[in-house]
């Protein structure tokens, strides 16, 4: 049952992450080609039933719009969508690989618009932000870019930070 579990939320995050293909400021890693002409049914139709968790992992799986492993760091960046994607609508986190038994360490970095990896390191990976910005004076909604600099200490044999830190860099 758990091994079905983890195949269905594994499904609906990526089937999360084609489909924000259509979801204005949203991006992802993932490449969806458009160029092929359409299928063609060779069998019968299988019927597809809605799933849900009690705990509700699934709908947390599906508002993943957007992950990018970070090469031989045991961690990756993710974005989960909602709120208002006039005014950011981007909740970017970075996790680290614990074991399958505690799973993952998550650090959220912030509500945003959208991110581009800039360079990664060893303990260490540099973005540029994209924020939406409010106008108090004239309502009028904005945005801007923001470097920082999101480092931790990769714990003994590999584990889990302790920690995560984020400094505003130029």
């Amino acid at each position: 049952m758990a091994r079905l579990l983890i195949t269905v939320t594994a499904l609906a995050a990526l089937l999360s992450i084609a489909a924000c293909d259509e979801i204005p400021g949203v991006s992802t890693s993932t490449t969806i080609t458009k160029k092929s002409a359409p299928l063609t049914a060779d069998g019968p139709a299988a019927p597809l039933a809605a799933v849900d968790s009690p705990d509700g992992a699934i709908q947390r799986a599906a508002a993943v719009v957007r992950v990018d492993p970070l090469p031989d760091q045991n961690a990756k960046l993710f974005g989960v969508g909602g709120g208002d994607p006039a005014m950011n609508g981007l909740d970017a986190h970075i996790a680290f690989f614990r074991s399958p038994a505690e799973g993952w360490a998550v650090y959220r970095i912030g509500d945003i618009l959208d991110y581009t990896v800039l360079s990664t390191a060893p303990g260490r990976v540099d973005l540029d932000l994209r924020e939406s910005t409010m106008d108090s004076a004239t309502g009028q909604i904005g945005d801007r870019h923001r470097k920082v600099i999101v480092q931790w200490t990769v714990g003994a044999d590999g584990a889990a930070p302790a920690a995560v830190t984020v400094t505003p860099a130029a």
